[in-house]
């Protein structure tokens, strides 16, 4: 079936706390979607975020942004008062999020919510807590640990902490208890208002796709937890690190710093991380989107010590025995799959046997007439089109800044006109493909420039910022979004089914 959605961070939703929650302003946006006829809401991963604030470097696979956790449902729930929002300040900017005040202010209000929580604490707590104990146990010994220790990362800890010495945990534990319960509360409540959004999303028949980035970051729990899963030495220090070789783009490659699978000892332990770690997300989301998928194919691993990706060489990755072994646990999942850039065959091959659908990219199409795979003519059905990701300019910045030869070819192609509007244009071109799902962006949708982009690859400062204001979820925009979706074929299947019902009563 022909469907499409919106590409929409949860930190980009109106708030007038400084960043988008899952309170109200989502569930209003849920309605938008619905609306607009759309079937799906993607948004970037919801783990909390460390240096940087980008959602692909977290603290731990499986927890959630506290960031995200809606005050006004705190108030609701008595767990804070309103002079304690009244006296502090979410940043002075409305289209973008400051992390700095954000992270000062958004810790002082959980930690009066906790002093609330724990005079009368639910017994569906202690439930999640058992439940979620795997994970959950690791991660808030690890937040408590780094918060006594002034945030540092926890290979800078004491040996007896870094190289999780039992007795010393078991002094932490006690030590320490009253921190970790606050990290195990923080979870709780964004796992509450989490299953209540997504209960509301397809309860209006829009399906949620999450994202998994390949790898975890160097300082989280994951890692601390499980060092002998990933490649570090017998100091517990990284060895190879992630990244991309030298290209067109960057003469000194990417340097992602993250540490690399150990998949020989994954594959002894049958995978059993990946396969919680899937589980968790197949749970939380409806679709789940795997970055970076030719990882699994073949690596990049850089030596830890370089400070350039110029030295990398390619490594053997798990292949379809990992997928296999995620089928054999887990059944078939809705999975889509990170597939652009320069592909090798194998890769390929490994992309048609598992049998998810790959990502097109309409920003990647005019840059060469002869053959471009990102050409809407080239398309299989079996696949995502985006008119950019998070990752690239908005439509309207990007034709500000494309070269002319680049530009005349877009304009050519999707017969771009200013009275349509060049963004709908292109969205357009997306929505008219044979692709099975379109996915657009919601500044696209709204028409903004460069000031809207999300992500500048390989750049820290700047990304992840940008926000929706109410004004940009218009019924004019809404109404032209409906239009396209129809016009092409791809309705949610609750208008579809709307519209077969009142013919046949007709």
């Amino acid at each position: 079936m022909r469907t499409s959605g919106i590409l929409m961070p949860i930190s980009s939703l109106p708030s007038p706390y400084g960043i988008g929650t899952m309170g109200d302003e989502a569930k209003k946006f849920i309605k938008f979607l619905k609306k607009a006829g759309q079937t799906y809401w993607q948004i970037l991963p919801v783990c909390p975020t460390s240096y940087g604030d980008s959602p692909y470097q977290s603290f731990s696979s499986f927890a959630g942004n506290p960031y995200f956790i809606d005050l006004d449902y705190l108030l609701k729930d008595g767990l804070i008062i309103e002079k304690e929002l009244n006296n502090l300040e979410w940043g002075d900017n409305d289209r973008y999020v400051d992390y700095g005040v954000i992270y000062d202010n958004r810790y002082s209000i959980l930690r009066n919510a906790y002093s609330r929580f724990c005079k009368n604490k639910p017994q569906n707590f202690i439930n999640f807590c058992e439940k979620e104990k795997s994970w959950l146990d690791d991660y808030a010994l690890f937040m408590a640990l780094k918060d006594a220790h002034e945030g540092q990362a926890w290979f800078e800890w004491e040996k007896a902490y870094k190289f999780r010495d039992k007795d010393a945990l078991d002094e932490a534990k006690t030590k320490f208890s009253a921190d970790i319960e606050f990290y195990k509360m923080i979870q709780f409540l964004f796992k509450k208002q989490w299953k209540d959004l997504k209960k509301y999303a397809n309860k209006n028949n829009i399906k949620i796709i999450g994202d998994i980035p390949i790898y975890v970051s160097a300082d989280s729990a994951d890692v601390w937890s499980n060092p002998s899963e990933f490649y570090l030495d017998e100091n517990l220090e990284m060895i190879e690190v992630a990244g991309c070789p030298p290209d067109a783009f960057s003469e000194d490659g990417q340097l992602w710093g993250n540490p690399l699978f150990r998949w020989d000892v994954m594959k002894e332990n049958n995978y059993s991380w990946w396969v919680r770690r899937i589980k968790a997300m197949a749970d939380m989301y409806n679709i789940i989107r795997i970055d970076h998928f030719r990882g699994f194919d073949s690596y990049y691993a850089i030596p830890a010590e370089d400070d350039t990706a110029k030295n990398g060489k390619w490594k053997k990755g798990p292949g379809m025995d990992l997928f296999n072994k995620l089928k054999e646990e887990l059944g078939e999942l809705p999975i889509i799959v990170e597939d652009l850039g320069y592909l090798t065959q194998s890769v390929k091959d490994l992309l048609k046997e598992s049998g998810f659908p790959g990502m097109k990219v309409l920003q990647f199409a005019f840059d060469d007439m002869n053959g471009n795979e990102y050409l809407p003519h080239f398309y299989p059905r079996e696949c995502v089109v985006y008119t950019g990701t998070h990752d690239n300019d908005t439509i309207m910045g990007w034709l500000e800044e494309a070269p002319k030869e680049t530009l005349d070819f877009v304009t050519k192609y999707l017969n771009l006109t200013k009275k349509e509007g060049y963004n709908w244009g292109v969205i357009r071109g997306a929505m008219s493909s044979v692709a099975d799902t379109c996915i657009l962006t919601m500044q696209d949708i709204i028409g903004l420039g460069a000031e809207a982009r999300i992500n500048t690859p390989s750049t820290l400062g700047e990304n992840w910022k940008w926000r929706a204001i109410p004004e940009d979820f218009s019924i004019s925009a809404r109404k032209k979004l409906f239009t396209y979706t129809k016009m092409f074929g791809r309705l949610n299947e609750s208008f579809v089914k709307t519209e077969i019902k009142e013919k046949k009563e007709d």
